[in-house]
């Protein structure tokens, strides 16, 4: 009866890699136990088998620690996310807005190919996105004089947690900067004060010492103008949403 009822518990463990781990670190440590308890003729080996008893729970709570801190995302199982509802809602309404962005740069009369399809529904599918307790993690300044150009883009990010705080020009991201924290900044290029605007505040943020990760939007994806971005210190250029879409989830998702 007990052998049952641990076997039956033993079924929830199996259904995420942090319980697996946790099974195997329980049949090891028990195993040794029982052979040190219960073992005859092993004299010599005792005193192996006791430091091994004694320093395995250490070294498994370092290894915890170690998985905790640098593989977090990799403990959960698909029991372990409740509401599949909204995720999947969540990534439809990304894809939907996503696509209704990039069918916007090509024209409103243009219907997408099923390859750009594709494209905007892999990289939304691989977005492992959570929430974080700290605000300022979910939340991204645009930096753009025209906002009504991307609104599609935000909706896309939006189903996905992410807040944004909108700046029309340098001065006022500045502004904003001094007063508030933010996972990441997303800036167009040319602005009513200048063609090159979106590096001038880039050079501004990282001569004040600024390192929050900075992402162009803009209309050029020349492989020119991408080197130039991360040469000046930007995580990326593009003018496509669903890069625009990686690059920040990307960093989202990492916490740069």
């Amino acid at each position: 009866m007990e052998l049952e009822k641990f076997a039956s518990s033993t079924q929830g463990f199996t259904r995420s890699p942090l319980g697996i781990i946790a099974l195997f670190i329980v049949l090891v440590y028990g195993f040794a136990s029982l052979v040190v308890g219960l073992g005859s003729g092993i004299t010599e080996h005792v005193v192996p088998l006791i430091y091994f008893m004694v320093l395995f729970p250490v070294i498994v709570f370092f290894g915890f620690l170690w998985l905790v801190a640098k593989h977090h995302n990799k403990l959960y199982g698909p029991s372990d996310f409740k509401n599949e509802d909204n995720f999947f809602k969540a990534q439809i309404a990304s894809v939907a807005s996503l696509a209704a962005a990039t069918a916007r740069q090509y024209g409103d009369e243009n219907v997408l190919n099923n390859v750009q399809l594709q494209e905007i529904v892999d990289v939304v599918s691989k977005t492992t996105r959570k929430l974080k307790l700290e605000k300022w993690k979910n939340r991204v300044l645009w930096v753009d004089d025209r906002p009504s150009n991307n609104v599609y883009e935000r909706q896309a990010f939006e189903a996905q947690g992410i807040e944004f705080d909108l700046a029309l020009s340098t001065s006022e991201a500045l502004d904003k900067l001094l007063k508030n924290r933010y996972v990441a900044i997303i800036s167009d290029m040319g602005r009513k004060e200048g063609p090159q605007e979106g590096y001038v505040l880039l050079e501004k943020l990282r001569s004040n010492g600024d390192l929050t990760p900075f992402i162009i939007y803009t209309r050029s994806n020349l492989l020119e103008h991408k080197k130039m971005a991360r040469e000046k210190g930007a995580v990326g250029s593009t003018n496509r949403a669903e890069e625009l879409f990686q690059l920040v989830m990307g960093v989202v998702s990492n916490g740069l």
